[in-house]
């Protein structure tokens, strides 16, 4: 029984991005494993707190995100 577990920044994917990412993670598993594990392969998003997040000494903010987003 796959479990992927993906962490990040509160406020900055949508609830249908959420639902993308668990779709294409779920598909990438199967691919690898079989489809026969699609029924038990488990995807779990959590958000952590803008702010309460670093890279290399820095908080990162869902502010941050965006700003890199856009580059």
């Amino acid at each position: 029984m796959p479990l992927v577990q993906i962490k990040g920044v509160s406020g900055y994917l949508s609830i249908a991005q959420k639902q993308e990412i668990i779709r294409k993670v779920t598909d990438a598993v199967v691919s690898v494993e079989g489809e026969g594990l699609r029924p038990v392969t488990w995807v779990l998003i959590e958000d952590v707190r803008s702010g309460e997040w670093g890279v290399g000494g820095k908080p990162v903010t869902s502010e941050d995100l965006r700003a890199l987003s856009k580059t």
